[in-house]
């Protein structure tokens, strides 16, 4: 399986506190069946993302996990001051050398939102929006999804959120999601060993229930894998 979105690299946000929780992070995820993780610090107000150091962690870390293969990325907050430098330099930001793009929608509106996707497109890359089914603005209005989806952006669901971590209404916002064919991947969007931790297994074999083995695979390998060889959309499937 492949992990797209997990918060591994130690000591530069709320994730991986110390080497010790990375490494630890990389075992649970190795056991569980993940053999590529893209490391996705925080891009925004509170977290500075430097692509230069952070990419120095990521060569520190496959020496010390051979195991896993790894690429970086961002999650992607829509700030004007990242829309703008992501338009100027979208490679700072993508997953390794992809156009992929995790976009972190804000918990409070997603006004604007249309405007910013198209702006993110035009500089050549993809969105893919980050649990959505976490989102208040779009549990209040879920249509919000298929009209994003419209407009070209991917959509990633939390593993545990399909398992109950987050609550009863992300849950069934999984599903709904699932069951309408508007899930492209499955990531564990993990940050450290306990709560959150780097597992997809059990999120995959819910899906299984829901939409069938073979496309819940796709989720956590077949679509992660198009997204970091960067293979265009068309490789992505929903089925």
């Amino acid at each position: 399986m492949i992990d797209i979105h997990c918060h591994v690299l130690p000591g530069i946000d709320d994730g991986a506190r110390s080497w010790d929780v990375t490494l630890e992070m990389c075992r649970i995820a190795a056991e569980d069946g993940v053999t590529h993780i893209v490391a996705t610090p925080h891009a925004n107000y509170e977290y500075r993302y430097d692509r230069t150091s952070h990419l120095a962690l990521l060569e520190e870390l496959q020496l010390r996990v051979p195991g896993i293969t790894f690429s970086l990325g961002c999650d992607f907050h829509l700030s004007y001051e990242n829309i703008e430098d992501a338009m100027n330099h979208p490679e700072r930001y993508a997953i390794g050398d992809t156009r992929y793009l995790l976009v972190e929608l804000s918990e409070y509106s997603v006004f604007g939102f249309m405007q910013s996707a198209y702006q993110l497109q035009t500089a050549g890359l993809v969105p893919i929006l980050t649990h959505p089914e976490r989102n208040p603005a779009i549990l209040s209005s879920p249509n919000l999804v298929s009209e994003y989806a419209d407009a070209g952006c991917l959509m990633q669901i939390t593993a545990n959120s399909l398992t109950g971590f987050w609550g009863k209404t992300s849950q069934k916002m999984c599903e709904m999601m699932l069951k309408n064919g508007m899930v492209h991947f499955i990531a564990s969007d993990a940050h450290g060993t306990k709560s959150r931790p780097p597992i997809l297994s059990a999120a995959r074999d819910a899906a299984a229930k829901i939409v069938g083995r073979d496309a819940a695979d796709a989720l956590v390998n077949a679509n992660p894998s198009a997204v970091v060889n960067n293979q265009p959309t068309e490789q992505i499937t929903l089925q």
